[in-house]
């Protein structure tokens, strides 16, 4: 593929993402909704574009690798929860969120953050926009540029509420300057996280190894903060 017929692509993708993430907005509650309809757009999209299951690091022969590669990030991952947890500073720093109950963890750890958000943000970002953006302009570069287009997916999120983000603004303060302040370490922040994922991508050979990852980041997340 050629340098700007895989930017074309890359732009396509860029596209569908930004009207998935503007009806996710628009729409209360339709987050598993949106993010499986988004799911089946980009296989749609990558079909049409002729990429394959291995350039979408969805091949079989490679899932034994993304299982144990993703399993060993997922360890890392869970042993990290774990210290804050266990370190009495670090978990009174943790965010405060009122309201939720074992059942809402459950639904947000086992439908909303998989169906929701794992398998629509791994697909684009790790699966088209990666491959895309690598055959492009080399690994390397794709790694950081589909990364970088990770972290700007989530300018929307970091401009809303909810208890992370009150935690940031109690480090950065209120007001335009710690919006603008929350939002760069948003992104910054996720940007350094999409690259860690392409890297488990690519040397798996499979989106299941950041798939893991991503879900194990999310639902411990939450879970640990319901604990706390």
């Amino acid at each position: 593929m050629h340098r700007i017929s895989g930017s074309w692509a890359a732009g396509l993708v860029v596209v569908v993402l930004a009207v998935g993430l503007a009806v996710d907005h628009a729409i209360g509650g339709a987050h598993v909704a949106v993010g499986l309809g988004l799911a089946a757009c980009l296989v749609a999209v990558a079909r049409a574009l002729g990429l394959t299951a291995a350039d979408l690091g969805l091949a079989r022969p490679a899932w034994p690798a993304g299982l144990r590669w993703g399993g060993a990030a997922a360890l890392l991952v869970a042993a990290a929860y774990a210290l804050v947890l266990l370190a009495a500073p670090l978990r009174h720093s943790l965010p405060q969120e009122a309201g939720g109950d074992g059942r809402a963890v459950l639904t947000a750890v086992l439908v909303v953050i998989p169906l929701g958000t794992v398998l629509p943000e791994e697909l684009a970002f790790r699966g088209l926009l990666l491959s895309l953006l690598g055959r492009g302009y080399g690994m390397l570069a794709g790694t950081w540029l589909s990364s970088g287009l990770f972290g700007l997916w989530h300018v929307l999120a970091a401009l809303g509420g909810g208890a992370a983000n009150a935690a940031i603004t109690g480090a950065v303060g209120g007001g335009a300057p710690g919006t603008a302040a929350r939002v760069v370490v948003t992104v910054v922040f996720t940007s350094l996280g999409g690259a860690a994922l392409c890297w488990l991508r690519l040397r798996s050979g499979s989106l299941l190894a950041p798939a893991l990852a991503h879900w194990t980041v999310n639902a411990l997340g939450v879970i640990v903060i319901a604990l706390a």
